[in-house]
């Protein structure tokens, strides 16, 4: 395929997003199941252009006074990807497939940038009412994160040390560009490219497959040593998902102690089977929601580990069209659920023992005023300073910008170069 044919399938595919507001994935995997003939590398390009289409799909619309499927796709080519508007006439001219050629209006939206300033929330790509909000948990940082989190994310690895060190990682890995991140000790970091770039299929990669490195973002390895898992400890992993966090425990206990990994959801918990055998993982217990209970550990673990269902906010540089789906009855639906999974998953806490919170949300009602009005609720529990556990964790590393005045810690793109991320620690006294 050509750029011209290429453009037009990201705004098919866009407008199917838009009109019947699917998830992007699935439309991608539509059209490639309907378009044989585009082999992987014209896939890859289509979906870089749509997603970053929707990562900057307000700001774009703004600039173009239009935010119809074909103005976000030609706004991306032409503006993000700098390939301007004489090559953007050349590219449509030259295929046959192309869109219909560009009206003078869309020429002047491509080349003359607006005499006003777009309002803050368009400027940040965040939608306009859930500005508010945003704007309140991030402060005067607020447009700068937004951005942050409007740009394409990297590829994140932990080494997993059951069975290798990062610097052997690094040096199996060595034809990838890869660098040491920034905070985590364990982990490495592919950049995302610009354009039409593909990045490297890591997961195809032998040391992958003997267990030697996970995917997982930094920011979700910080939640796992600021957790503070020690060999030995008894944990419970209350929202397992697909086991990431689950295996980075294992690694931190060393296979020592027991953890156990359960979610309410199955189909979540079903890739973790097959990644604790990769890794290595001996120390864990799955509990199937179907088959098992988890009666038996009410009061009896030293760390319970909460990665609370949420809205996602954290994640829209992997996720860019789940922020344009939200809605308010989903935000509130979410502060309801995540209530209840804090009150369920505290039985499980002996006196003395620890409950780690963490979303991958940056919004205050999910966060710092959730973990507070569980601390009204119940009186066994008393706030630890996430903040220490941060600096205890990771010594000699810069404390993030973000932290509450009771030490709860907010990773963000911007500040930490991470998804967004918060971390809250609380201890049963009684």
């Amino acid at each position: 395929m050509k750029d011209g044919g290429r453009i037009a399938a990201a705004i098919e595919v866009l407008g199917e997003v838009e009109s019947r507001r699917r998830p992007v994935q699935d439309a991608l995997k539509d059209w490639g199941n309907a378009h044989r003939f585009a082999g992987s590398g014209d896939r890859t390009i289509i979906g870089n252009l749509v997603f970053d289409a929707l990562r900057h799909k307000q700001s774009l619309g703004w600039q173009m006074q239009d935010s119809s499927a074909r103005a976000l796709a030609l706004a991306t080519y032409a503006l993000n990807w700098q390939q301007g508007l004489a090559r953007l006439e050349e590219v449509m001219a030259d295929d046959r497939h192309a869109p219909e050629a560009l009206s003078e209006a869309e020429k002047a939206a491509l080349t003359t940038p607006r005499a006003d300033a777009a309002p803050d929330a368009i400027a940040a790509d965040v939608p306009e009412w859930l500005w508010p909000a945003f704007a309140a948990a991030l402060g005067d940082n607020a447009v700068a994160e937004g951005q942050a989190l409007a740009r394409r994310a990297p590829i994140d690895m932990r080494a997993n040390t059951l069975k290798a060190s990062r610097d052997k990682v690094l040096k199996r890995l060595a034809h990838i560009e890869l660098k040491e991140t920034a905070l985590s000790p364990f982990g490495l970091r592919v950049e995302p490219k610009p354009g039409a770039a593909r990045l490297p299929h890591v997961q195809a990669e032998e040391g992958y497959r003997k267990g030697w490195f996970e995917l997982q973002d930094e920011a979700s390895q910080i939640a796992a040593l600021v957790a503070g898992a020690k060999p030995g400890e008894q944990v419970l992993d209350f929202c397992a998902g697909g086991g990431g966090k689950t295996l980075a425990l294992a690694a931190l206990m060393e296979n020592r102690g027991q953890i156990y990994a359960y979610d309410n959801d199955r189909l979540r918990l079903a890739p973790i089977h097959e990644r604790l055998a990769r890794a290595g993982a001996r120390n864990v217990q799955v509990r199937d929601p179907r088959t098992g209970t988890l009666e038996d550990l009410e009061g009896q673990m030293d760390l319970v580990f909460v990665d609370a269902p949420c809205t996602g906010t954290g994640v829209w540089r992997r996720r860019p069209d789940s922020k344009w789906r939200l809605s308010e009855k989903a935000l509130a639906d979410r502060i309801e659920e995540q209530a209840r999974v804090l009150d369920a998953a505290a039985r499980f806490v002996k006196p003395g023992g620890r409950l780690v919170y963490a979303t991958c949300s940056i919004l205050d009602a999910e966060n710092r005023g959730q973990i507070e009005a569980f601390l009204a609720r119940d009186a066994r529990f008393a706030r630890r300073s996430a903040a220490s556990a941060f600096a205890a964790a990771l010594p000699g590393k810069p404390m993030p910008a973000h932290v509450s005045p009771e030490g709860h810690v907010l990773l963000t793109p911007a500040s930490t170069d991470t998804d967004g991320f918060f971390l809250s620690v609380v201890a049963r006294t009684v």
